[in-house]
């Protein structure tokens, strides 16, 4: 289902590896787009608990307020960074880290970099770097003319010089600038941790993964061409601050660490595969975790009937637990009992703190694979619940159209597509399906409204 893990040694060299000045404008530029584009993982479960492990850091770092969203990336890298308001965090970052701590560092460092406006500070830096190659390359060229109307070899040469130094020195400064500014996060950070009570250990045991990484790799790394400190430059800077913090040796809660190993457990089984669930299942064997990874496993490769009553026992210790009863729905779903599996996802909905819009949307799938002209019209309303939740989940919108197409109403299934397309990125689409819509709409009406705006939208970007 999901893609398969990369070696840990090729991606340590990848972290390391320098941008050219020109590749890092590109890239900067480019930041959004990229990011419209990244492979999203999309799961109640696991956003929930990273949001918990966000909330207090947030709040520490003053953005509580700010709306920032979190994003899980389908990547097995261990990395993390920013992009406007949003965090995007690789399930590779979630499932290599052992403690809750380790990701809660991850998470205050990517917050330091929101908090110090770090982003658009970059962006300001190289611009002046532009314009500093821009200005060597202009002397080069002055050289290189001067030296052919006087026939002057060296000088042409001194200014091929000047124009390649001139690059290279405007590389080495937004360089130098980058990682002046992960050093500050990385300070800011430390900061968010003590002021929510927590221990910055899970940071130097982060660091410290990636200095084994990168030896283990045998790259010969150049300090002043890469955009990070180097591992042991980030935890010497750190130890002295996180030791004397009065809670270095504060552990996470027992239940949120219980938490953490069935989220691990889940992203490795779906990611990893057989071989990954299993090596971590070993290492606790009989745990709640462990025993919620052989439901998972059950479910994705072996039998059904010994998932629905390995997650049966499970719900029995744990009834309560939302995400046991959405397990219950996809094993359901799976063998094609929808009447059953909606009762388990409108269970998991109900007993959902987080809210989550993706639970809902399940429930409607559940009624819609019931069939009937009452259960698609509740589907309707539950899909819809979900939507008003969580607006960007595009998949919604899919399922949201085809139930109002078997209902019957072709403009309330136009519209919700052309509200898939918009919230994928895809304009163009999303215009052709809402201009379909108003069509079939009354004027004035807000399905004609809503569509109205999506028309008349128009994207910074370049339009698909």
């Amino acid at each position: 289902m999901l893609s398969r893990p990369r070696s840990t040694i090729a991606r340590a060299a990848r972290v390391f590896a320098t941008l050219s000045l020109a590749t890092m404008v590109a890239v900067a530029g480019s930041v959004e787009a990229f990011a419209q584009n990244v492979p999203i993982v999309r799961d109640a479960e696991i956003e929930a608990l990273v949001r918990d492990y966000a909330r207090p850091i947030f709040k520490a770092a003053g953005l509580a307020g700010d709306g920032i969203d979190i994003v899980l990336v389908n990547d097995q890298s261990f990395n993390a960074f920013v992009t406007g308001r949003r965090m995007f965090i690789n399930t590779g970052a979630l499932m290599m880290a052992e403690t809750p701590n380790e990701v809660i560092g991850v998470i205050a460092h990517e917050a330091g970099h929101i908090a110090g406006g770090h982003q658009q500070k970059l962006r300001e830096q190289l611009e002046r770097a532009k314009t500093m190659a821009i200005i060597a390359s202009l002397l080069g060229a002055g050289a290189i003319v001067a030296g052919a109307t006087t026939n002057s070899r060296g000088l042409a040469g001194a200014g091929m010089g000047v124009a390649a130094g001139g690059g290279e020195m405007a590389q080495r400064s937004i360089l130098a600038y980058q990682r002046t500014e992960e050093t500050t996060a990385d300070r800011s950070a430390i900061t968010y941790l003590n002021a929510t009570g927590q221990s910055g250990m899970g940071m130097l045991k982060t660091f410290a993964r990636f200095q084994s990484a990168l030896s283990l790799s045998g790259a010969q790394v150049d300090p002043y061409r890469i955009s990070h400190p180097m591992p042991q430059e980030r935890i010497a800077n750190l130890e002295v601050l996180v030791k004397q913090s009065p809670y270095v040796g504060k552990v996470d809660p027992p239940a949120l660490q219980v938490r953490h190993d069935m989220m691990r457990i889940k992203i490795a089984a779906y990611m990893g595969g057989q071989a990954a669930a299993v090596r971590l299942m070993r290492k606790n064997p009989g745990s709640l975790a462990s025993r919620y990874g052989e439901a998972q496993m059950a479910y994705l490769y072996g039998n059904l009937g010994t998932a629905l009553a390995k997650t049966n026992a499970l719900i029995k210790e744990q009834p309560k637990n939302p995400y046991i009863q959405e397990l219950r729905g996809d094993i359901l779903m799976k063998a094609n009992k929808p009447k059953d599996a909606a009762e388990a996802y409108a269970k998991a909905a109900s007993l959902d703190p987080a809210r989550s819009g993706l639970l809902p949307v399940s429930y409607g799938q559940a009624l819609m694979a019931v069939g009937t002209p009452e259960s698609l019209k509740k589907a309707v309303v539950q899909i819809n619940n979900g939507l008003g939740r969580d607006k960007e989940n595009t998949a919604g919108y899919r399922y949201l159209a085809q139930a109002y197409g078997e209902l019957g109403n072709i403009a309330a299934a136009d519209l919700a597509t052309a509200e898939g397309h918009f919230y994928s990125g895809d304009y163009r689409n999303a215009k052709i399906f809402a201009m379909r819509a108003q069509q079939k709409l009354k004027r004035g009406e807000p399905g004609w409204l809503r569509a109205q705006d999506i028309i008349n939208y128009r994207p910074s970007g370049k339009i698909k």
